[in-house]
């Protein structure tokens, strides 16, 4: 059930995309052909008066097609229903309305969440917590014992303050000692253990120990005290999150091969929305608008294939007053498609081979 439940979250956040493309598409008078959630076999669908609504077997995914897609015969109509046939701007409004939507979506489900259970709030405590050890058992921190939950409270004899000063400490303990052990003093539940743990140096150069670090404390839910607070409050986290994930995504590009490894596909995903909803089902609200965030900023980006970059075709056209041959745009697609899907295959199988019990099965 919470497998389901995550990847039901996850389709929802898809279909809310599409959504805002054939909803902007449609108030212009712009025809569609289909929408479609999911991909593969057709489970059920229904013709309308232009538009077929299909639902499909693969969830993980959808579109909205144009007849500009499907009908070639068509695509020099002058029919103003075209979506090729119309203005730049309206072109642009359809084409970024699925960003658009998804950030509307994670909004009010900032909204709901504060206003049903209120905001996650961190009372800080001494210490850096270990969330999440690295799945590679020959990893440093794997081999030296330490655990998910861990709390780090001391390094090398000193005592660990609060909040990100506590894992800046931890982690310049980390960088400083390549190949060099140090010594960690561990809260685990009610005991204090004392673990050495030697930081690897990678292709990279950088040294690691494999774990991810988080502020310890104990999180609070704060509620909203009026509607003026509660549209406030949500406003205020989700313009922080924003901002966060466009950060995280300046730190992949500026400095890909240090962060690419964080970087998480379909699979992954699933597994930390189960997680979620295995520990705390109102936590998938707070899930589902940073996963409706990724998706928007992700979609924006300039890349083929995705609606940045048919964006970005249009700031050529306006640039150059006429669109770019068909068969340069379909090239650039198709070979974007290309990346996008080999991308996406790597890493569905990278983040399966890491789930527990794949790698339980084959250490077996």
């Amino acid at each position: 059930m919470p497998v389901l439940l995550a990847i039901a979250v996850l389709e929802l956040l898809i279909v809310v995309h599409e959504l805002g493309h054939f909803l902007a598409a449609r108030a212009q008078g712009i025809t569609v052909t289909r929408f479609s959630i999911g991909f593969g076999p057709v489970l059920w669908k229904h013709q309308g008066a232009v538009t077929e609504y299909a639902l499909r077997a693969i969830p993980l995914g959808g579109y909205v097609a144009f007849p500009d897609d499907e009908l070639d015969e068509e695509i020099e109509s002058d029919d103003p229903g075209l979506l090729k046939n119309r203005p730049i701007l309206d072109r642009a409004i359809v084409i970024s309305a699925g960003v658009i939507a998804n950030l509307i979506f994670a909004y009010f489900l900032m909204v709901t969440q504060i206003g049903w259970v209120g905001l996650p709030e961190l009372q800080p405590q001494p210490g850096v917590l270990v969330p999440q050890i690295a799945a590679d058992v020959s990893s440093a921190a794997a081999q030296a014992g330490l655990q998910s939950g861990d709390v780090v409270i001391g390094v090398n004899g000193e005592t660990l303050a609060t909040g990100d000063v506590a894992i800046q400490s931890l982690m310049s303990a980390i960088k400083n000692s390549p190949n060099q052990p140090i010594r960690l003093e561990v809260l685990r539940e009610s005991q204090t253990l004392s673990l050495s743990v030697t930081p690897q140096v990678e292709a990279d150069q950088v040294p690691r120990i494999g774990v991810r670090l988080a502020p310890n404390g104990t999180v609070v839910r704060k509620k909203a005290t009026s509607i003026s607070n509660l549209f406030g409050a949500a406003a205020t986290e989700f313009q922080r999150v924003v901002l966060l994930t466009v950060q995280g995504f300046g730190q992949l590009i500026s400095n890909f091969q240090e962060t690419a490894n964080q970087v998480s596909g379909p699979v992954a995903i699933v597994a930390i929305g189960a997680d979620i909803a295995r520990s705390d089902l109102s936590r998938l609200l707070q899930f589902g608008a940073l996963i409706s965030i990724n998706l928007a900023v992700i979609n924006i980006l300039p890349l083929p294939a995705l609606d940045g970059g048919q964006l970005a075709f249009l700031l050529v056209e306006a640039f150059r007053g006429k669109p770019l041959p068909n068969e340069v745009q379909q090239g650039v697609m198709q070979t974007g498609l290309f990346l996008l899907l080999g991308l996406g295959m790597f890493l569905i199988v990278r983040d399966t081979t890491n789930l527990p019990w794949v790698q339980n099965l084959l250490s077996q």
